[in-house]
């Protein structure tokens, strides 16, 4: 099985290619969970072809498998959860968006908590993590699908709406009223380089309000300003990484939910002051709505 590692060229290849791919070694990543505070490891594992990303609770008796796929998509704060059975995980959000990004369709994921380690608060320690394994190509072929037809899923004046494009392309926009953050709309074209170098390395934020919430709802206890950059009314607490780091990274969240229907996505896809949840929503009624697809090779 042929072997690489996910440098530009490669990657761009891969992301071409309508062959499977999986990593060509195992690697591991430690850290901290946001929202339970444990420490965890994560070991990413090569797969076979056909069996998509898969996530392994080691910690639970019998290691009990959870498929990472929109059927086991379940509603949560703050995060992407996966139930399937009584197992769970979650905050497995930059982890997939890596996955997606460096084009790696199947992976054995195991972990020994409840949640994916929050590292830095962005996707790019994933990356250099699927770096260091390297990625290596299957004989199977991906499943590749365009969107037909145009759909919105809507939340109040939050939305998410998939049309036809002949790149694939994500759209974002934002809007933070009394804080730094204010509006920002970034778009991005699939790419493995721009991804890399432009979208993953933004990481999860908040405003100090919301961090105060979600504590008092017993969640971030892992949180830090190691791991998100946070804002008050006047100012950043911590460097930004880009002036409009906020967006980019809902752009890192969208990818990561949207790669949950296991497929490799043609279409332009825009989001405005989406949650987890409904990125998920419409996804699920995308798929459920053949009209609006086409397969393509």
């Amino acid at each position: 099985m042929p072997t690489f590692a996910p440098n530009p060229s490669s990657l761009s290849a891969a992301i071409a290619s309508n062959r499977q791919h999986t990593l060509a070694r195992p690697v591991a990543v430690s850290g901290t969970g946001l929202h339970t505070g444990a420490a965890v490891t994560c070991h990413l594992q090569p797969a076979p072809a056909k069996t998509g990303r898969t996530f392994v609770r080691v910690d639970l008796e019998g290691q009990p498998a959870i498929a990472a796929s929109l059927a086991n998509a379940v509603p949560a704060q703050l995060s992407t959860l996966l139930q399937q059975g009584e197992a769970q995980v979650r905050t497995i959000e930059h982890l997939m968006a890596a996955l997606a990004g460096c084009s790696v369709d199947n992976c054995r994921i195991e972990l020994n908590g409840p949640e994916a380690p929050i590292l830095d608060g962005s996707a790019l320690p994933w990356i250099e993590a699927i770096a260091e394994a390297g990625i290596a190509a299957q004989e199977a072929e991906r499943v590749q699908i365009a969107i037909a037809q145009p759909l919105t899923v809507w939340e109040g004046d939050a939305f998410v709406s998939g049309v036809p494009s002949p790149q694939t392309r994500y759209t974002y926009g934002i809007d933070f009223a009394n804080c730094p953050i204010g509006e920002q709309w970034l778009s991005w074209v699939e790419g493995p380089e721009q991804f890399r170098e432009e979208i993953a390395p933004a990481r999860t934020f908040a405003t100090e309000v919301q961090a105060r919430q979600a504590l008092e709802l017993g969640l971030i206890k892992g949180g830090s300003l190691e791991s998100a950059i946070v804002c008050n009314e006047r100012e950043w607490l911590t460097p930004l990484r880009f002036s409009d780091e906020p967006v980019r990274h809902k752009l890192i969240d969208l990818l990561g939910d949207l790669s949950l229907a296991g497929v490799r996505w043609q279409g332009h896809f825009i989001a405005y002051k989406a949650s987890h949840t409904l990125h998920g929503r419409f996804a699920q009624q995308l798929l459920a709505d053949a009209s609006r697809l086409t397969s393509r090779s």
